[in-house]
């Protein structure tokens, strides 16, 4: 009798979190902009903004992941 054990992740982004990545880009684009312009406190808010939204994204993809495998293993 043969026991074949299979391990498979399918993480998938909806689309709130393009969203939340196009964000990410958007205010990291600014802020190189503003940085080569020599607007260094607009670079400055926009890097920190892009910061903050960047470690929310992580933080609920990491929940995500540890509810997805939760989940996972009380399945039958």
């Amino acid at each position: 009798m043969k026991v074949r054990i299979q391990y498979s992740i399918s993480l998938t982004l909806n689309k709130g979190s393009h969203i939340m990545l196009r964000w990410i880009l958007t205010f990291l684009i600014v802020a190189i902009i503003a940085g080569l312009l020599g607007f260094t406190g607009v670079a400055a808010a926009a890097t920190e903004i892009a910061r903050v939204i960047f470690a929310i994204f992580l933080i609920l993809f990491i929940v995500s992941l540890i509810m997805h495998l939760l989940n996972r293993s009380k399945l039958p």
